[in-house]
């Protein structure tokens, strides 16, 4: 009787520390889904979607706490590829979260900044620099263009021009011809 518990307390230290290592060799930083939701949205932690940055948006997505449709950055391509992924009906963009822009930057004109230090503080990628009472400048490949940097202005010295398509910065839109089947299209 006492071999068996012996046997049997035995193979549970052994079992318990291969369940053990394996939690620690196998286990999974994070969400999967959640960091393929975030890889579609634009990050450019603009809050537009009510959630403050790309990120949360994301969890709240997985979680199916919030819809595909608030991302105005993201616009129909990103609500398209969410619905791919999710498996979900593709809806329009939601109105109550802002309207589809072209992606733009933010220009400081430096004749009329006051240096204020006011637009630095709004930025959410660090992509103004300046020091007060001095001018400041945008560094255009880290802006990501969420014109959270717009209303703290004072001044209005601050403007989001569009960035112009280029080689580099070209996409291929989600399908522009919809697809019929064959049977369908003969009818």
């Amino acid at each position: 009787m006492l071999e068996a518990l012996l046997v049997m307390a035995l193979g549970a230290v052994v079992l318990g520390a291969a369940l053990g290592y394996a939690a620690v060799r196998f286990r999974v930083e994070g969400d999967p889904l959640v960091e393929k939701i975030d890889a579609i949205l634009p990050q450019t932690q603009c809050g537009q979607c009510g959630f403050p940055g790309c990120k949360p948006y994301a969890q709240a997505i997985a979680k199916g706490e919030a819809e595909i449709n608030q991302c105005p950055p993201g616009g129909e391509e990103g609500i398209h590829k969410l619905a791919d992924l999710l498996g979900r009906e593709v809806k329009p963009l939601s109105a109550e979260h802002g309207i589809e822009k072209p992606k733009s930057i933010a220009l400081i004109d430096e004749q009329t900044c006051i240096g204020c230090t006011l637009c630095i503080q709004a930025c959410p990628v660090d992509a103004i620099v300046g020091a007060a009472k001095q001018m400041h400048t945008v560094i255009a490949k880290q802006c990501t263009g969420c014109e959270l940097c717009l209303p703290p202005c004072p001044v209005d010295c601050i403007s989001m021009e569009p960035i112009p398509e280029s080689v580099e910065s070209w996409k291929w839109r989600y399908p522009v011809v919809r697809i019929v089947p064959a049977d369908k299209a003969a009818a």
